[in-house]
This record gives C-alpha cells, sequence and structure tokens, in this order.
C-alpha cells in the first residue's frame, strides 16, 4: 500500500512546489514499523537523492536512531511534511503545507504507528493539529510525551528538536540526545508490556 501511495505522490502537482524540485521526496525505511519519524521538508541532499535526512542533519539523526534506539534506520519510517524541496531550503508557506499533507495524512494512515516522533517546529504543529492538541512553541513541548487514541489504540505523540538545530546551536545537541533516551525508554516499556513486538 506504501509503494501504491508513493506512486501517487511522485505524480503529485498540489502545488508549485513540484516545478523547482529534482526528485520527489516520500519517505523511507519499514512501513510496518511502529515509530514514526516526521520531519518538515527535504534540503538540498534529499532533493537529489529522492530520500530524507540524508544530509548532514540526517547523519545526526541516523546516529541517534543507531546509537541511542540501536536501531537501523531502515527499521523505522522516516518522511516530511512537505515532499517537495522548497527553493532555496527555505521554509514551507501555509498553502504549500496544506496541500501537501493530504500525504502524510494516507502515510498514517496506512503505517497506523505507535510512536510518532515529530522533528522540528512544523511537523510538531502539525501533528498537534491533525490529533487536536493544543501547540505552543516546539522549544517548550520537546521531550515531553502526549498520548492520543487513533486507530483504535494509544498513540505516543514526542515531539523534538530538529536534527538540523543541533548543528546551528551545538549547545540544543545534548536536548535532542536527552529526547532519544526519553524514546528509547518508552521502547523498552513498550517491549516488556509486549506492545511493540517488531524491536
Amino acid at each position: 500500500m506504501i509503494e501504491e501511495l508513493n506512486n501517487q505522490i511522485l505524480k503529485c502537482t498540489r502545488c508549485p512546489l513540484y516545478k523547482f524540485k529534482t526528485n520527489y521526496v516520500p519517505g523511507d525505511g519499514n512501513p510496518n514499523s511502529k515509530i514514526l519519524f516526521i520531519g518538515e521538508a527535504p534540503g538540498r541532499e534529499e532533493d537529489k537523492q529522492g530520500k530524507p535526512f540524508v544530509g548532514k542533519a540526517g547523519q545526526v539523526l541516523t546516529e541517534n536512531i543507531k546509537n541511542i534506539l540501536n536501531m537501523d534506520r531502515k527499521d523505522v519510517y522516516i518522511t516530511n511534511v512537505i515532499k517537495c524541496r522548497p527553493p532555496e531550503n527555505r521554509e514551507p508557506e501555509e498553502e504549500e503545507i496544506k496541500a501537501c499533507s493530504i500525504w502524510l495524512e494516507k502515510q498514517l494512515e496506512i503505517i497506523q504507528p505507535d510512536i510518532i516522533v515529530t522533528l522540528g517546529h512544523y511537523s510538531t504543529k502539525w501533528i498537534f493539529d491533525y490529533f487536536k492538541l493544543k501547540f505552543s512553541s516546539i522549544t517548550k513541548l520537546r521531550g515531553k510525551i502526549f498520548r492520543v487514541n487513533k486507530w483504535g489504540k494509544n498513540i505516543t505523540i514526542i515531539p523534538t528538536l530538529h536534527p538540523a538545530s543541533t548543528l546551528y546551536h551545538k549547545e540544543w545537541r545534548e536536548y535532542f540526545d536527552q529526547d532519544f533516551k526519553t524514546i528509547k525508554e518508552i521502547l523498552n516499556k513498550d517491549k516488556r508490556e509486549g506492545i511493540l513486538k517488531f524491536i
């Protein structure tokens, strides 16, 4: 099902961004995973390769998935709110998010993750709007645990910083790492309780 959806994304003309991109960036990883990472939008390297989080920020994310969660990135699913790179890596505009978010909604319906990790302001705001949670700011929400009910089960949402921000603010890497340790604690707890059997 995810392959069929990705094929639809590769033909998307819902907003003007498709005119400027090199490649669409639908998502990457294991669609059967119960943990989903959501970022903002593709950058230069992502646009070149057609995969999310493969540039410098992606290296930070991949390191934490491997070194803190003790998982391979191919075992999780990673995507963005926006599937095409905004020109010059500018921030996505509201109309672009509105037009493109249909694809993220469909990804959520297919994957139905148990744990959603939002990376940065835009993905956190979008997920909070989607689940009708009150959004304030990523710096206030990061590292906190939110529980919602969807698809007939409890979903855990953990907002954290965008990994790119840790490259510009070195001191933020500690917060990013702390949040991944929180994710690890939840994974371990759910594994003990038999909730997450894929790990």
